[in-house]
């Protein structure tokens, strides 16, 4: 069985949900009909806390002019933007880079304000390292249990090749 919300879904609607936990449990396993929500916020939850732990580390800085210049020196690697940001700033954020960058897109502006003290934030770099790597790992988790029949992206973790361009 996958993780992602379609299989979830539909295992639960035909009562195969349960069967597979209590198969993989070795007894009987009584599964909440929300699960897939209680899923989203633990996994919701999750990131807001590793980007906590980023920022109070010094592994991530959040707004357009200091994320950007983490990007352009080479010290952030990962950008994390709103998934509610407007798509013409996210992609002008990005241009010049110059270089391969993975960038999330797991969580609204307003919780990403919440992790840094603000109303909102659409920009967050990420240092290299361990949290950031746990960072995608758990937002690819979510993009997958978001994911619906169409193939939705949100939460999902993309590899991003700027452009080189200045601007």
């Amino acid at each position: 069985m996958s993780a992602a919300g379609d299989v979830i879904e539909t295992a639960r609607a035909r009562g195969g949900l349960g069967r597979a936990f209590a198969r993989a449990a070795h007894g009987p396993v009584t599964v909440p009909p929300d699960l897939p929500a209680v899923l989203e916020a633990a996994l919701v939850r999750r990131i807001g806390e590793l980007l906590g732990l980023a920022r109070r580390a010094g592994q991530a800085v959040a707004g357009f002019d200091k994320a950007r210049e983490w990007l352009r020196s080479g010290r952030g690697r990962m950008i994390v933007q709103a998934s509610d940001g407007s798509v013409t700033e996210r992609a002008r954020f990005l241009g010049g880079a110059g270089e391969s960058v993975v960038v999330l897109s797991p969580l609204p502006a307003a919780a990403l304000g919440r992790v840094f003290g603000r109303d909102h934030v659409v920009h967050v770099a990420i240092a290299p390292g361990r949290l950031g790597e746990r960072l995608a790992v758990e937002a690819a988790r979510l993009g997958g249990l978001r994911r619906d029949g169409g193939g939705g992206k949100t939460g999902a973790v993309e590899q991003t090749q700027t452009d080189g361009a200045n601007g």
